[in-house]
């Protein structure tokens, strides 16, 4: 229906935009055919152009609104990371003091164990020191009773057995 509607508007506008031989001016046959025209490309184009114009808006309000949520979400992830950023901050400062602190303990751990290995050693020493002065002395004093055994008992007076240990003592 609408068709044919359409199809007797375009013969209208050419029946009345003919040219007659008229005198006068054709300013209303022209705004008729004007207005004719005007309305058929508003009836055939309106609505495709409406509605495309309106699913464009529409698309574009959708990629605003993604890109929105998409910067939301960036901002929030970013808020994320700088609070683990903070927060393995302070884990790095109190790792750091920790290790300080287990730094000082071990060292002085292995300080004191030093301290008590050179007490014991020195301890050792002095020990060792008596013992060999001991074994020395014995030594000594067996070697003066062995020579002084073995010397005769008429050769064996205070001088003989003062140069003995003399001998052994020098």
């Amino acid at each position: 229906m609408s068709r044919i509607l359409v199809l007797m508007l375009m013969i209208s506008t050419y029946a009345l935009a003919s040219e007659a031989e008229h005198a006068g001016t054709d300013i209303v046959q022209r705004t008729v055919n004007f207005l004719l025209f005007a309305g058929l490309v508003w009836y055939l184009v309106g609505e495709p152009v409406k509605s495309y114009f309106a699913a464009r808006s529409q698309a574009i309000a959708d990629d605003l609104k993604k890109v929105q949520e998409k910067l939301n979400e960036s901002i929030t992830l970013k808020k994320d990371a700088l609070a683990k950023i903070t927060d393995a901050e302070k884990f790095a400062q109190e790792l750091m003091v920790t290790a300080k602190k287990e730094n000082k303990i071990i060292n002085d751990n292995i300080m004191s164990q030093c301290d008590m290995e050179l007490e014991t050693l020195g301890k050792h020493h002095v020990s060792v020191m008596e013992f060999e002065q001991r074994n020395m002395v014995r030594n000594v004093v067996e070697d003066i009773m062995k020579e002084t055994l073995s010397q005769t008992a008429e050769s064996f007076d205070k001088e003989a057995m003062a140069n003995v240990i003399l001998k052994k003592v020098a």
